[in-house]
């Protein structure tokens, strides 16, 4: 298993990581903007995100670490814990589960001997359900490093597997040309150039074969008509439609009733839905003063009345 000690104490690394880190930065016109590849830099270091790549990233942006922590804990990209060689990715959403992807899950942990984002005792592969690999034309879809390897089957995923374990060249079905490891991945995704961009191919004929079928029987998508609006069927209307909007500048366009921005805010104790030591006055509710529950301010007309409506809401009176 890959060692869970940081390595960003080593002078020599965190020179080259610190010029690596203004290179990002330079690129956005805030430096915290920085951050999620900031995150892949550290990881492409050591594998994961350790309290010294939080630290590094902090330091390096002008952010705490708690900031830089909520990322890092928010999107699953990110491993606080060590990650394997190879991360291989098995898309148990709706169409590829479906087609198989639970069972090649399922095939792939009982021969590896790991749950999800488990990594193997070798340290080779860590396993992971993952939501959606967005190649639903190529389901059940397997990834190794987010390098697709399509139409898959519980044996060729084991197969694959046993491959990755063995040290094996494995090619994936689009897009590069190999499988690089999961360090070399988090540095691609960092933003450094790795010169593999333009190899195979990304859009396989399952992927075309609806504009395949448009020029074969001579389909095109109707025009619109920009008269009605933003949709074909009229759904949508234009300013010109809808009219001058009455009220201030805040109304809705939706017979001219104003938003609560065009009144000034209650005072507490006043009878226009103020508040008495916290609690909602008798007359904003169905119950008592101190019934808890919650309140809808009702809509004033211009005169400062409560406005009736056909459709209340609750606590409001018709």
């Amino acid at each position: 298993m890959p060692s869970e000690s940081g390595i960003l104490t080593d002078d020599l690394a965190r020179a080259r990581l610190t010029a690596d880190a203004q290179a990002i930065i330079a690129r956005y016109p805030v430096p915290r903007s920085a951050l999620l590849p900031m995150l892949h830099l550290v990881q492409s270091e050591e594998g994961f995100v350790s309290p010294d790549g939080i630290a590094f990233c902090a330091e390096q942006l002008g952010l705490t670490t708690a900031e830089v922590a909520a990322v890092a804990t928010f999107y699953t990209q990110y491993k606080r814990h060590p990650n394997g060689t190879y991360t291989l990715g098995v898309c148990t959403n709706t169409l590829c589960a479906v087609l198989g992807g639970d069972e090649i899950y399922r095939a792939l942990s009982e021969h590896l001997g790991v749950g999800h984002d488990e990594t193997t005792p070798d340290g080779a592969i860590t396993l992971e359900r993952v939501e959606c690999n967005a190649a639903c034309d190529y389901a059940p879809v397997v990834m190794v490093n987010w390098e697709f390897f399509d139409n898959q089957t519980p044996a060729s995923a084991r197969d694959l597997a046993d491959q990755l374990r063995g040290g094996e060249a494995v090619a994936p079905t689009r897009g590069a040309a190999s499988v690089c490891t999961f360090k070399q991945m988090s540095r691609v995704l960092a933003g450094f150039n790795d010169g593999r961009a333009n190899e195979g191919v990304g859009a396989g004929p399952a992927t075309l074969e609806g504009l395949r079928l448009a020029k074969e029987r001579g389909w095109t998508a109707p025009e619109p008509d920009r008269r009605r609006g933003l949709t074909d069927r009229g759904g949508a209307q234009t300013a010109e439609q809808l009219g001058p909007v009455t009220g201030s500048a805040e109304s809705t366009a939706r017979g001219g009733v104003t938003s609560s921005r065009d009144t000034p805010a209650a005072q507490p104790g006043s009878d226009r839905g103020g508040t008495t030591a916290g609690k909602p006055p008798a007359d904003a509710t169905d119950g008592t003063a101190d019934s808890g529950r919650a309140t809808t301010p009702r809509p004033q007309n211009a005169k400062g009345a409560a406005r009736k409506d056909d459709t209340p809401g609750d606590g409001a009176k018709g």
